[in-house]
């Protein structure tokens, strides 16, 4: 059954309990130990962790009295305005898959969903999918990021201040506590669930900062040798900008957990949303080479799958097709000679709103939209549910909606003349502290941000 029609069918099950339910409330959690945030989805932002709630349960990390009622509005039909990303898409028309039906059909099961319906909408839950962020350590400094989560970043903002004249994402970090790996409550709470959670949990997804430099990360593979947990998927998100030696470290580490039937399976995911120069321009740190090479190391030492998370930004717009032609380039290269039936190159592109200067709707649509209808219709034309080396309908139908959200997308003047100030004073500043050049990375670009110098 292909994702799109399991989708369709499990959906009516799940809008019975309610409209507006979502299954990730209940059994998705995203964690941040670094700063103890927490929330169930990437699209609401993530809210802090009172300590006072952690004392007699850890199991807080996830069930904070916030998330709680988050879920009982839901229970009731109710929009929590966190989620907002999805109602967007699903008042688009009843076609639209949102995140919220794709993240409910993939870990629906009678079973939980029983289990939530008898139970109070207050009790504490054991999540099947935790995503967990041990630290900020990381070797890059990506635009869209924040110092939360890069060292360097964080550095950067030190050294220089947070930006000026920007009302969105200016970076600056007196406002929020960071806690190091030697001394975080929070990662201590994480070890005491630890032993009740990883009974049941099915998929745990190490994330960062860059991971492959966290001692936690490390000693999770660590515990897992020791006391291994045959029924747990490892997922891990990496930049594959590191030195090769981490990567070769992973490698012979999860071989190790495997061979021993320590883990059930392992799964790895990198960010990039474009190709070339382009790419190393939004990903400062990244060098193009080293990435490619890393995933090359990757990909034909192990027979497991990448995948390439895409966060759709402004600078995705005109260049994506680039790095549509690499991903076939790579289908080509790494699934021709695999014996399973699974996709081993893939890829989602959810898109990006927040901070507003990334925003592709500050882009003026007659000029911008034909490079969009451009890259879906290459999509299409390399659409093929049966080719491994093609992309699949339902790749399409994600990056469709993406297209159909920036055509239809008009922001008000005001909204429209923030983000184009935020552009044009951000990046002003960013060429200078990074020593680069919009104008001659995005050529193209250059008549839209001299523009937005005069917005008045």
């Amino acid at each position: 059954m292909s994702e799109l029609n399991k989708i369709k069918q499990i959906m009516p099950e799940i809008d019975k309990i309610s409209p507006t339910f979502c299954l990730a409330k209940w059994h998705h959690v995203t964690i941040y130990l670094q700063t103890g945030e927490t929330h169930s989805c990437y699209h609401p932002a993530p809210h802090k962790i009172p300590l006072e709630e952690l004392k007699n349960n850890p199991s807080a990390l996830h069930n904070t009295n916030e998330k709680k009622l988050e879920r009982k509005m839901m229970l009731e039909g109710q929009q929590p305005s966190g989620c907002q990303y999805c109602w967007n898409i699903e008042c688009m028309g009843k076609d639209y898959v949102s995140d919220r039906h794709i993240k409910s059909s993939s870990i629906h099961t009678p079973e939980r969903i029983e289990e939530i319906k008898s139970n109070p909408w207050d009790y504490n839950i054991n999540p099947e999918y935790i995503e967990i962020n041990f630290s900020n350590e990381c070797n890059f400094k990506c635009g869209y990021c924040h110092p939360k989560f890069s060292t360097r970043y964080y550095n950067e903002i030190k050294q220089h201040g947070p930006y000026k004249n920007v009302t969105a994402h200016s970076n600056n970090i007196d406002w929020f506590e960071l806690y190091e790996e030697d001394n975080n409550p929070y990662l201590e709470a994480w070890w005491k669930w630890w032993p009740e959670v990883s009974k049941t949990l099915n998929i745990l997804r190490v994330t960062g900062g860059e991971p492959l430099m966290h001692k936690s990360t490390w000693r999770l593979f660590e515990e897992l040798k020791n006391n291994p947990k045959p029924h747990l998927n490892i997922e891990l998100n990496s930049n594959m900008g590191v030195k090769e030696k981490l990567v070769k470290k992973l490698v012979a580490t999860l071989k190790e957990l495997k061979e021993t039937n320590a883990i059930n399976s392992f799964k790895l995911y990198t960010s990039i949303d474009t190709w070339g120069p382009r790419a190393s321009y939004t990903r400062t740190g990244l060098d193009i080479g080293v990435w490619e090479s890393n995933l090359d190391y990757y990909l034909t030492q192990t027979g497991w799958p990448v995948t390439f998370m895409i966060t759709f930004n402004l600078f995705a717009v005109t260049s994506f097709n680039k790095l549509l032609e690499k991903i076939l380039e790579w289908r080509h290269k790494y699934n021709h000679n695999e014996q399973s039936k699974w996709q081993r190159i893939r890829f989602d592109t959810p898109y990006l709103r927040d901070p507003i200067q990334f925003d592709m709707n500050i882009l003026p649509k007659e000029k911008f939209m034909p490079y969009m209808k451009k890259h879906l219709q290459f999509m299409h034309d390399y659409q093929d549910d049966t080719d491994r080396t093609k992309f699949s309908s339902l790749e399409v139908e994600k990056f469709r909606r993406v297209v159909d959200y920036m055509e239809k997308t008009i922001y008000d003047k005001e909204k429209l003349l923030k983000g184009r100030k935020n552009f044009y004073n951000f990046f002003t500043q960013y060429d200078s502290r990074r020593d680069i050049k919009l104008t001659e990375v995005f050529p193209e670009l250059e008549n839209f941000y001299m523009s937005c110098a005069t917005q008045e």
